[in-house]
């Protein structure tokens, strides 16, 4: 069958491998025609471009949303990118599995997030990600597509640069200084793993039991940031630590940086636990996480491998 990943970034390039390994057909989209996608086939193109997205769909049994839209451009560019991709899923007769994140969920006071909360965000880009939710899910339930949505933490793993527990992160720790982190460290706080990621949006694709839900990916266990980043600390060998941006600060740099200025938005996620269920996805399927033990190693391995300019 064949499989259609639109993205290649820190998600799509291993979930199209991970698709590969399944054996299946797998054919990745990205803006550049490049991606770390092993010996899946890539295509150049725009997912804004109708038509485009019409001729590399054609044919496919599944699609995938693994899109990223530019931090400063969410309502300009994801709302048309997902129909885009809802009318190709109609027209080719595909199933669209889209990536999702929790921010639709808003400010849960530190309850843990289950995928029956209701969308309370009140900032834009957790309006856009409901609404773009809300209507995959209608339209399912119109029977004009089958779809499903994984949906994912702040997630760190190879490639993964511009998360929360991203490059603020691994290369300060690699280079033994503190890592720069946004709200209160010494809360829990859940991370999801990228190839974890991958691979449960794969069986998403492949499970007609995933259909017609939202699912939360699995995690492994939930730590403080701060122990978190102790345990990266560990495994690079160094002594490294944590250095907490606060709030005023937020604003300053804000003034300056688009995407730290929007990045208030979803501080909320820091100033209480953070705490991201994912029995329904395990209990389902039987997939859990990669424990730390494995997925630290493994991240800090490619940001030794991929030093910063």
């Amino acid at each position: 069958m064949k499989h259609v990943v639109f993205g290649t970034g820190a998600v799509g390039s291993p979930l199209a491998r991970e698709l590969v390994a399944r054996g299946e057909q797998v054919v990745a989209v990205s803006r550049s025609g490049r991606g770390d996608v092993g010996n899946a086939s890539v295509l150049a193109g725009d997912a804004g471009d109708a038509d485009f997205v019409g001729m590399a769909t054609d044919g496919a049994a599944v699609i995938y949303q693994c899109l990223n839209a530019p931090y400063t451009k969410w309502p300009e560019f994801f709302p048309p990118w997902q129909r885009n991709l809802i009318d190709a899923a109609k027209a080719s007769g595909a199933k669209l599995v889209s990536f999702e994140n929790l921010y639709a969920y808003g400010p849960t006071n530190g309850a843990p997030l289950t995928e029956d909360l209701p969308f309370n965000a009140t900032g834009k880009k957790g309006k856009v990600r409901g609404a773009m939710s809300a209507e995959l899910l209608a339209a399912h339930a119109a029977g004009d597509l089958r779809a499903t949505m994984g949906r994912a933490s702040d997630y760190f793993g190879p490639a993964g640069l511009l998360t929360h527990m991203g490059e603020r992160v691994f290369y300060p720790i690699l280079a033994g200084k503190k890592a720069q982190v946004f709200g209160n460290p010494d809360l829990p706080h859940t991370f999801s793993y990228s190839l974890d990621i991958a691979a449960g949006l794969a069986t998403l694709g492949t499970d007609d039991r995933a259909d017609g839900q939202a699912w939360h990916l699995p995690n492994a266990e939930t730590l403080t940031t701060r122990d978190i980043i102790g345990k990266i600390a560990e495994a690079a060998g160094t002594e490294g630590g944590v250095s907490p941006m606060p709030g005023f600060l937020v604003n300053i740099v804000g003034l300056f940086n688009g995407n730290v200025r929007e990045i208030k938005e979803v501080l909320f996620e820091f100033k209480d636990p953070f705490i991201v269920d994912s029995s329904k996805f395990e209990s389902t399927f039987g997939q859990t996480a990669t424990s730390l033990r494995q997925s630290i190693p493994a991240t800090l391995e490619w940001f030794r491998q991929n030093p910063k300019s």
